[in-house]
């Protein structure tokens, strides 16, 4: 089989300009700054707008520009890091978890998560809604779900919904010895729902870490936490929990 010879392949010219709005970026603006409008970018750079948005996408897929409704194309702050370790193992809601509760539920899941629980097509499960927030921004938004059987005692509490309902079930799973979890972590699009928490638009990459928690031998609850593809970066290690911090090599640019 042949070779080919990158030096021969030209450079496509909206990769050329993501090089030079790149340089600009880091010389010219400042976190959260907002750019000048397509019109007097193409202008200013000499290329046509549809070139302008290819580069101007490619940035915002590397994190390095953030679009919002009603504000336009920002200058991003520095990525943070989603360090994913599985050597130990803790209930979500425990001590240190810097998740926010916001609501739960009691309602039939999607076919995916019920066959991951081993549940019924048709059986409710409880919905947690969570939430994590950085430098005041949203970088997260979780559904851990928890099939009835693994919190056989909540329906003796008086809490039919909102953040108190929540607690509730995080409170009735620890109840259970966690005998351990798994994690795995793909690339995906932001759902309507998750877009709007996230306040990203449909469709923008996120990464997706689905999580699940073992207890007398069986699937006790399923997470599927949504990450902003455009602020977080992956880090591996044996913390054992999914924790967010600063990337410092990119505060320090």
């Amino acid at each position: 089989m042949g070779t080919t010879q990158l030096e021969s392949v030209a450079e496509p010219k909206y990769w050329h300009l993501r090089t030079v709005l790149s340089e600009a970026l880091d010389s010219e603006f400042s976190v959260g700054e907002i750019l000048p409008n397509e019109r007097d970018l193409a202008a200013r750079f000499g290329v046509a707008r549809a070139t302008l948005r290819q580069a101007l996408e490619q940035l915002e897929l590397e994190g390095r520009l953030q679009r919002r409704r009603g504000v336009g194309t920002t200058v991003a702050p520095p990525r943070v890091g989603v360090a994913v370790g599985t050597e130990q193992h803790i209930w979500p809601g425990a001590s240190g978890d810097a998740w926010q509760l916001s609501d739960s539920t009691f309602e039939v899941p999607s076919a995916a998560v019920a066959a991951a629980l081993e549940t019924g097509q048709d059986e409710p499960v409880h919905i947690v809604r969570r939430s994590r927030m950085t430098h005041g921004q949203p970088v997260a938004a979780e559904l851990l779900h928890v099939p009835a059987s693994s919190v056989p005692d909540l329906s003796a509490i008086d809490a039919p919904s909102g953040a108190a309902r929540a607690r509730a079930v995080l409170r009735e799973l620890h109840r259970l010895d966690l005998e351990g979890q798994d994690s795995a972590v793909e690339l995906g699009s932001a759902r309507a729902d998750d877009a709007k928490q996230l306040d990203r638009l449909p469709g923008a990459p996120v990464l997706v870490v689905t999580t699940r928690y073992f207890a007398r031998s069986r699937t006790a609850a399923l997470s599927v936490a949504t990450y902003r593809a455009d602020t977080c970066r992956l880090t591996f290690g044996d913390s054992g929990a999914v924790e967010i911090h600063e990337d410092p090599e990119r505060r320090a640019s």
